[in-house]
């Protein structure tokens, strides 16, 4: 997965806004005004953050070697994902939707 993919990825899912709320170098995703994913648009390679269920983030940091706990975010609720080929596209589709519809169905409940 390269930058292009996780954009149109992303974008493809309902309500979702993208934007640079921290400065041009860091892409963010949102749904009804949440973030649900957010990149570095110049790192040396891909990464982006992802929302998590706490004890899914933990299994997964232990399970794959390309998830780490969330850089510059809470730990307890956010991983980093270094796609590096380690897993599948379809999985890093699967920690996304995860993320999105974590975020999604806050927003519906507080609405």
């Amino acid at each position: 997965m390269d930058i292009e993919q996780l954009r149109d990825y992303c974008l493809g899912k309902p309500l979702t806004e993208e934007g640079l709320p921290f400065g041009p170098n860091v892409l963010v995703f949102k749904v009804k005004g949440k973030i649900f994913l957010l990149t570095s648009l110049d790192a040396p390679q891909l990464q982006f953050n992802v929302k998590c269920n706490p004890d899914l983030a933990e299994e997964l940091r232990e399970q794959y070697g390309c998830v780490l706990p969330g850089f510059h975010m809470n730990k307890k609720h956010w991983n980093t994902i270094i796609p590096d080929g380690s897993v599948s596209t379809a999985q890093l589709k699967e920690w996304i939707d995860h993320s999105y519809d974590l975020i999604f169905k806050s927003v519906k409940t507080k609405a």
